[in-house]
C-alpha cells in the first residue's frame, strides 16, 4: 500500500455562505492530493502525458462526514491499496485540524495511451516506482 499526505488551507472562495468548503470542492482536493502524491514519487500528470498518456477519472465517490470551513488547514491523505493496472484506484480520507474525519472518498482513473485513444498499461516507469510498495 503506498500512502501520502498534504495539506491545504481553506480558502474564502472554496466556502458557501455558512463558511464551510462548498461540497463540490472536494473532488479538487483529491485532484491536489494525487498531483502531490505523483510529484513525491518524482513523476507527475505532465510527465505522463509527455510520454503519451493521459490518466482521466471514470468514477468519483464522496461521503461527508462534517464540514471543512473557511482557514481550516485541512490534512488530504490519499491511499492506494492496490497494485496499479490499466485502472487505479485512489482513497482518499481529509481530516481538520483537531484530526477529526470529515471526508472520505474514492476515484478511479484509466491509464489511456492518448495517441490511439484506448485504455493501456501504467508506463513502465511509474510501476517501478510502484512496485516497492506492492510486494
Amino acid at each position: 500500500m503506498f500512502k501520502f499526505s498534504c495539506n491545504i488551507r481553506v480558502r474564502y472562495g472554496e466556502t458557501d455562505q455558512m463558511g464551510y468548503v462548498y461540497y463540490g470542492n472536494y473532488a479538487q482536493y483529491y485532484e491536489v492530493a494525487r498531483v502531490e502524491m505523483l510529484r513525491s514519487l518524482g513523476t507527475s500528470y505532465k510527465d505522463m502525458e509527455n510520454n503519451g498518456v493521459m490518466m482521466p477519472v471514470l468514477d468519483l465517490y464522496c461521503k461527508y462526514i462534517k464540514p471543512g470551513r473557511y482557514d481550516e488547514n485541512l490534512t488530504i491523505t490519499v491511499m492506494i491499496k492496490e497494485k496499479p493496472g490499466i485502472r487505479i484506484k485512489f482513497y482518499y480520507e481529509i481530516h481538520n485540524e483537531q484530526q477529526e474525519l470529515i471526508n472520505i472518498g474514492e476515484t478511479i482513473l484509466v491509464f489511456v495511451n492518448i495517441e490511439k485513444n484506448k485504455p493501456c498499461l501504467p508506463p513502465e516507469e511509474f510501476n517501478k516506482k510502484m512496485a516497492p510498495f506492492f510486494t
